[in-house]
């Protein structure tokens, strides 16, 4: 009894720090309604659709990611190219201070917005070149994910062909992989064929299964590619003939366990998660930013073949050797390599 009579506080007195505490309460949300609403927007425009286990999941992940920094995110998808340039400027209307786009194709888009909006970062996801004080381009080093994936390819080739099917032929970042696929294989196997196929549109797979399969009829047995959605017609058309392929993420070797070697992925999140803090630092306006295996911060991509596997079981150890020792090479810059168009020119 005398437990619930101690400490007992008179009703006027309960009233005053009621009071006192109703009115901190209100103050307190006052300013976290304040600092919330000052969070900072950015926003990301996709070219095709979140679920497509490709290139647009990836972008999706830059949502997850500057979501989890504090950012208030807003993202569009299947932003269609005649329709960036508007998508960029309706954002930067808004008062979003980071609109990022997220492929190549969005560059001359944020070129042209970009001087009329100074205060909002625009950003271009595997874009080619940085512009003014507000449009910069970010992207992984294709040419030594390429690179790397050309010396699989070969090793584990037995006809001597293998392939690649790609879209959007001549865009910078194409040539760089695929240029460095060509290049990468001929350094293992200086007698290796290998032929390009690029095809019209990189969300049709049926369009990109056609073109493997015309690939594997000429007798590659090793097909890879940089496509979006249509990544998964080069791993059906693999699966159906039994051929060695890769893909995109780690998604990409579910269809085809036993088909899939490995898959660049990219780290599309912790990208946007840099530049996002370059941004709130004053840093990130007007660059073209490079992330590979020799960088800090991110090496902007890794061969994954399932979480925490690099490579399918089916690729022997000495080859697995070969590419540690040469992703030590890109990392120390003893290995370096260029590519031209020619490198990656369609067809052998």
């Amino acid at each position: 009894m005398s437990n619930s009579i101690v400490g007992r506080t008179p009703a006027r007195h309960s009233r005053r720090l009621l009071a006192q505490a109703g009115l901190l309460l209100a103050v307190s949300l006052a300013v976290f309604s304040s600092q919330a609403s000052a969070a900072d927007k950015a926003a990301i425009l996709l070219p095709g659709s979140i679920n497509d286990q490709s290139w647009n999941e990836q972008g999706y992940d830059g949502v997850k990611r500057l979501k989890a920094m504090g950012w208030d995110v807003a993202y569009s998808e299947n932003v269609q190219p005649a329709d960036m340039a508007q998508a960029m400027r309706d954002y930067a209307r808004r008062g979003y201070k980071l609109v990022i786009g997220h492929t190549g194709r969005f560059q001359s888009a944020a070129e042209g917005v970009g001087p009329r909006f100074e205060k909002t970062l625009f950003v271009v996801g595997s874009g080619a070149a940085g512009s003014g004080k507000n449009v910069t381009s970010i992207d992984y080093d294709n040419t030594q994910f390429g690179y790397l994936m050309g010396v699989l390819a070969a090793r584990m080739s037995k006809t001597g062909k293998i392939g690649s099917v790609d879209g959007l032929e001549g865009l910078p970042n194409i040539v760089a992989q695929v240029g460095a696929y060509r290049k990468g294989a001929l350094s293992v196997r200086p007698d290796i064929q290998v032929k390009v196929i690029y095809v019209q549109d990189m969300e049709d797979a049926a369009a990109a299964k056609e073109a493997a399969l015309s690939l594997i009829a000429w007798g590659a047995d090793f097909v890879s590619g940089k496509l979006n959605a249509a990544q998964s017609g080069i791993i059906e058309a693999a699966k159906e003939k039994n051929i060695y392929t890769s893909g995109r993420s780690t998604d990409n070797t579910k269809i085809a366990p036993q088909n899939v070697v490995t898959n660049i992925v990219e780290k599309w999140g912790e990208m946007y998660s840099a530049i996002a803090q370059a941004d709130q630092a004053g840093t990130g306006g007007g660059k073209y930013i490079l992330y590979g295996l020799n960088s800090k911060g991110s090496t902007g991509a890794s061969l994954q073949y399932t979480d925490g596997q690099p490579f399918n079981p089916v690729v022997p150890a000495a080859i697995v050797n070969e590419l540690n020792a040469d992703e030590k090479k890109f990392a120390s810059g003893e290995l370096k390599v260029s590519v031209t168009p020619q490198d990656a020119r369609g067809g052998l």
